[in-house]
């Protein structure tokens, strides 16, 4: 089977990027009305939903991305994909609140087998120095995927609510398929057998990845900083809504029922965020790939605030939206430079281990940070979500304090 891997891992890497953006948008585009109208899930069910899959990565998170780094980025990636797609299947065919956590724990666990390792793998492929650049042009595939993959899945959810969640998960098993096939990976070295110890491997494995987020100012700034993303950003994604839901919806095509009004919403931030990307990348293409790019990270966390607190304290909706979309811009166009800036920074032995982490400290944070600032959304709404953007404050001077002079890149790369 392995003649037929001879695809460019460039290529690849947009293609499935793309696919996975595509049927991501199509099974999470209504899966919570799903949840309220087929599943019948009540307010407590739904965030116990949201706890057991962020749990679920917590706890699988570093243990997947381990394997991904000793025995096969591209293994761990098929993996992921299969139970992704399994646990999309059995949510929108069994609409059971027990089924439903079931499918959490499933697509969690498939989540982490694909979280760091598909950045590990491109990176491994085509060096840290292209990676910065495919990185940014990958984030622009995903967002016109999403805008097709959102728009299918309100076609197909006027006809069934589960039918895109169901396409969804076949399509995550196709896709899971077609990478076992085509994809190639020709610069990762696994542990040959006859010296594998699979425990102590992993053990040492995970002390490197430790020692390369205690030695390395930018590994260790990207883990505090996910650490406070995700303090902040539990409540904010899950009462987001709740505000918006208060405002009067105006009238569109005959309608102002907000499941349609959600669908445009999620559209106009998606092309929002794909224009500035396309428009940065062609004004400023230096500023995405640079090799400390402090500056404009600094600069998208500022807008992150602004945008946060400003869709806190504003009173009607259309400023509300101009301030989650300020957010939604913003958080989307720093991803890929941060991605490519920890890359950078991480050697193969870890690679895969050391990301997890960083998405390892972002599910502690929303685990942590999450229940009180629900608590205090029971009595004010407005506060919690003022306390979100305020969470966020130390962002953007961690990012301006994380100096790395052009000599400490070699020393970075070879430190152990």
């Amino acid at each position: 089977m392995s003649s037929y891997r001879s695809a460019d891992p460039t290529r690849t890497y947009y293609v499935y990027n793309a696919a996975w953006s595509f049927l991501s948008a199509l099974a999470f585009t209504l899966n919570l009305v799903y949840y309220v109208r087929d599943a019948g899930l009540d307010p407590l069910q739904m965030v116990l939903v949201g706890t057991t899959l962020e749990l679920t990565c917590f706890l699988f998170e570093i243990p997947t991305g381990i394997v991904a780094d000793l025995y096969s980025r591209r293994r761990s990636i098929v993996i992921g994909f299969v139970l992704i797609g399994a646990g999309l299947l059995l949510q929108g065919l069994v609409p059971v609140f027990l089924a439903i956590l079931a499918a959490q724990v499933l697509w969690g666990i498939g989540y982490t087998f694909t979280s760091g390792a598909d950045q590990a793998w491109i990176t491994d492929e085509i060096g840290t120095e292209r990676a910065g650049r495919v990185f940014v042009r990958t984030q622009q595939f995903q967002l016109a995927a999403k805008i097709a993959g959102t728009v299918t899945a309100g076609g197909l959810g006027l006809i069934s609510l589960p039918l895109p969640m169901v396409i969804s998960g076949a399509g995550m098993m196709l896709l899971a398929l077609l990478l076992a096939v085509f994809m190639r990976e020709q610069n990762f070295h696994r542990t040959p057998r006859e010296e594998r110890e699979t425990f102590r491997h992993m053990a040492e494995t995970f002390r490197h990845g430790l020692e390369v987020a205690r030695r390395r100012p930018v590994v260790r700034t990207l883990v505090l900083i996910s650490l406070i993303g995700g303090l902040s950003s539990e409540a904010f994604d899950r009462l987001w809504s709740v505000k918006i839901l208060t405002f009067t919806f105006p009238e569109l095509f005959g309608t102002s029922d907000p499941a349609f009004w959600f669908t445009v919403l999620a559209l106009i931030g998606t092309l929002l965020s794909l224009g500035t990307s396309v428009a940065l990348d062609r004004l400023s293409p230096q500023r995405l790939s640079a090799t400390h790019p402090t500056g404009i990270l600094a600069t998208f966390a500022l807008l992150q605030i602004v945008g946060v607190v400003g869709f806190a304290l504003s009173g009607s909706l259309w400023p509300a939206l101009a301030a989650m979309w300020l957010n939604t811009i913003a958080g989307t166009l720093s991803y890929p430079i941060e991605s490519a800036w920890l890359n950078r920074h991480v050697d193969s032995r870890s690679r895969a281990t050391v990301i997890s982490m960083v998405s390892q400290a972002n599910a502690v944070g929303q685990v942590v940070g999450g229940p009180p600032l629900g608590a205090v959304g029971r009595s004010s709404l407005r506060a919690a979500l003022l306390a979100s953007g305020l969470i966020l404050t130390p962002i953007p001077l961690l990012f301006l304090r994380t100096r790395v002079p052009l000599s400490g890149n070699k020393t970075a790369h070879t430190a152990t």
